[in-house]
């Protein structure tokens, strides 16, 4: 299928964005393309592979496209910037896939915007193909995402801490772009008529089921937070960090969105944080659900005049939905356990079990323990034992496991939880690689995190001592 670009959200939402090209690259070459992702959008391979490298990187205009940046809001780290935007990004338009739904293209590290407030506009190819790498895992993992539709290198060198780096952009492909931020951005200027028009194009793009009567805005309320509920519990299920998840970071999809100083947790922490900025652990992995409550408080302040003519009855109605929160989050996150653990049925006392096992491998990695308990319920205990230093407090946990599991659970765990996760020093090692032009890691690399469920023990066991301490950074 050749690419026809819609812009529903550019023409029933003016005032929302600023038109701007991206820079045109100089010597642009196709990287990386995502044929599965193409193949299953009905996208024409040979199309993308013949023009992807001047489409995205902005030395061609596709036909079709009107590229513009987004305007948004948010908080970053609980200070809030009233004007964000796109700053290192341009949305060429949307396109309907083969089943009808439609997805946004935008291109990212595509040259300055209105918005750049002063940066270059720029992207290194590492932190592009780290999105690549990670969002491609995620949607492995069955993880709701934006994906990675192709990596293109631009012919420039671009400064980063005291070095210079191949440019890259990064196509991404997403159900929309709209963020908590976004509406915080008209929210702030006092334009409730766009707050209003925002809503109504979220909810018929994102939300059709919710009927159109005058507590729409309460149900869309409901469904955003039913729907970023089910995503944290998925990422902490996985031991996956976002590592900054601003209300600018929070899509109103429930997609996860932009891969910045993201990690997946080896040794199990709660207090474990990876973002370089994140000095004060605010975005750390246990306060991820603390996280979550907290951006939706600040999506219900945008929807509060929608919710009701007066505000002390809106404030009212909007309390109760933020109280319920953590129980929506609970509920959510003793479903994905359940499923991890191979639980049979429901019990009351599940979560009390399951607080009692993150209790017990403390320090223990976090993927190989779950997938080693499929071992042990096999009849096999060495695995198992090999990952703790003290064993005492999982062997008395494990009977009362045991009580719980399903028919043929060596199976189910094993298909419930990944052997293979984007493993930190293999990543640092792809992309360190990719910089020097060596893309074969990389590539063998997205092959494995591609089929997370059999991999090899090349790509399934932790980093060794020396690799130290794990920094991560936004790349920008």
């Amino acid at each position: 299928m050749v690419m026809r670009f819609e812009h529903s959200y550019i023409t029933g939402l003016p005032g929302t964005f600023l038109r701007h090209d991206p820079d045109v690259a100089p010597a642009p070459a196709l990287i990386a393309l995502n044929e599965p992702l193409a193949l299953s959008l009905g996208l024409d391979v040979a199309e993308l592979g013949a023009e992807g490298a001047a489409w995205f990187s902005g030395a061609l205009r596709p036909e079709g496209a009107d590229p513009v940046a987004l305007a948004y809001a948010g908080h970053q780290f609980g200070g809030f910037s009233p004007s964000l935007g796109d700053g290192r990004a341009h949305l060429l338009g949307e396109f309907r896939g083969a089943d009808g739904r439609l997805w946004d293209l935008q291109l990212k590290g595509s040259g300055r915007t209105p918005f750049s407030r002063g940066a270059d506009g720029k992207a290194a190819l590492g932190p592009m193909l780290r999105e690549y790498l990670i969002s491609e895992a995620m949607a492995a993992l069955g993880v709701p995402t934006t994906r990675a539709l192709a990596v293109v290198t631009t012919g420039e060198r671009i400064p980063r801490d005291g070095a210079l780096l191949p440019g890259a952009v990064l196509a991404r492909v997403a159900a929309s772009h709209i963020r908590v931020g976004t509406f915080q951005f008209f929210a702030a200027r006092g334009d409730g008529g766009k707050v209003k028009a925002l809503a109504d194009y979220a909810i018929a793009r994102h939300y059709p089921e919710i009927p159109d009567t005058p507590e729409r805005y309460l149900a869309f309320f409901d469904h955003v937070a039913t729907r970023q509920a089910a995503l944290i519990a998925e990422w902490m299920g996985l031991g996956f960090i976002h590592g900054v998840m601003n209300t600018d970071n929070m899509a109103i999809s429930g997609e996860t969105i932009d891969y910045g100083p993201c990690a997946f947790m080896e040794a199990y922490s709660p207090g474990t944080v990876f973002s370089s900025i994140d000095r004060q652990g605010r975005y750390a992995y246990a306060n991820q659900p603390l996280i979550l409550a907290w951006n939706l408080a600040r999506l219900a302040e945008t929807l509060l005049p929608l919710i009701a003519s007066d505000e002390e009855s809106g404030v009212q109605i909007l309390n109760e939905r933020l109280e319920g929160i953590a129980g929506l989050y609970r509920r959510e996150w003793l479903r994905v356990m359940r499923r991890k653990l191979a639980l049979s049925g429901e019990e009351a006392g599940d979560g009390a079990l399951i607080d009692d096992l993150l209790t017990a491998m403390t320090g223990a990695d976090w993927t190989l323990t779950f997938r080693r308990l499929a071992d042990w319920a096999g009849g096999n205990p060495v695995p198992l034992k090999a990952l703790f230093e003290d064993f005492t407090k999982m062997e008395a946990w494990l009977p009362r496991w045991q009580a719980r599991l399903a028919a043929e659970a060596p199976a189910r765990i094993r298909a419930a939880n990944p052997a293979v996760i984007p493993r930190n020093h293999r990543v640092e090692e792809a992309l360190s690689a990719a910089t020097e032009g060596d893309l074969a890691p990389f590539r063998a690399l997205l092959a494995a995190v591609q089929n997370p469920f059999a991999g090899a023990e090349y790509y399934a066991l932790p980093a060794p001592q020396s690799f130290g301490r794990y920094v991560t950074f936004c790349g920008t």
